[in-house]
């Protein structure tokens, strides 16, 4: 990438695409070059490729800007944090280019390790997106912090009970790193696939995941089956469908 090359990022899409992915975040935090640049070139070619929605992931907000201004469409940002300089410096570009905001209820001083903490820090983000910049509730995504659960066997609960209050106190979407909670343990893929269906029973609606690991994204479709979330579960028998059609095109290849 640092030389131009942007093959790896086209191979990206196709199989996240091929995953079922719904939106693509878009990370170009790659060290030694303009992040700026880079993140724009990315965009286009995403954009390029395929039609879905963008989330645009920089912690520089210059390259942020940058990649607002690039985006044909509407896009939804990663992230902020409820500390007051980052709200002062990313919040102006949401409104400015009508876009909606991934925050994660933490400040300047620590992560919360207590729910009650991370409330908090939800309230001032939203009072402050809300009325202070007059981006809408619907707008506003809350990552409640998914830790690692080896470092911790308190997190997981922390975190579902955060997502929980969340959603009963605001109504608002919520997202997570789905990765995180399994982070440093063995059998990853089994640990994210009983998580995410938890997170979501409490209220969690969206996650970034790879696409591209089968065990989770089944997981994540049958509890949005087990939900209520899939009616007559149309999106199940589809995906089912689709990959038996795979499979036996496999093995007639193979014959």
């Amino acid at each position: 990438m640092r030389a131009g090359d942007l093959s790896l990022i086209e191979k990206d899409i196709a199989a996240q695409l091929a995953g079922g992915a719904d939106v693509l975040d878009v990370n170009m935090g790659v060290p030694l070059t303009d992040e700026a640049d880079l993140l724009v070139r990315a965009i286009r070619l995403v954009q390029e490729r395929c039609d879905l929605p963008i989330c645009i992931d920089s912690s520089v907000v210059g390259a942020l800007e940058a990649g607002l201004a690039a985006y044909q469409g509407r896009a939804l940002v990663n992230s902020v944090t409820a500390e007051d300089e980052r709200l002062e410096a990313i919040l102006p570009l949401v409104k400015k280019y009508d876009a909606a905001i991934i925050a994660l209820p933490n400040d300047a001083d620590e992560i919360p390790m207590e729910a009650d903490k991370r409330i908090l820090l939800t309230e001032k983000i939203v009072r402050v997106a809300n009325e202070e910049y007059g981006i809408a509730i619907d707008d506003i995504v809350i990552d409640p912090l998914a830790m690692p659960i080896g470092a911790d066997p308190t997190v997981g609960r922390t975190a579902l009970e955060t997502i929980r209050r969340i959603h009963a106190q605001w109504g608002l979407n919520q997202t997570c790193g789905a990765s995180n909670v399994s982070f440093g343990m063995p059998s990853r893929h089994a640990i994210n696939a009983s998580w995410l269906p938890l997170a979501m029973a409490a209220g969690m609606t969206s996650a970034i995941m790879d696409a591209r690991t089968p065990q989770i994204v089944e997981a994540v479709r049958a509890a949005d089956l087990l939900l209520g979330n899939d009616e007559w579960g149309m999106a199940w028998i589809s995906a089912f469908r689709v990959k038996d059609a795979a499979a036996k095109a496999a093995a007639g290849a193979s014959a």
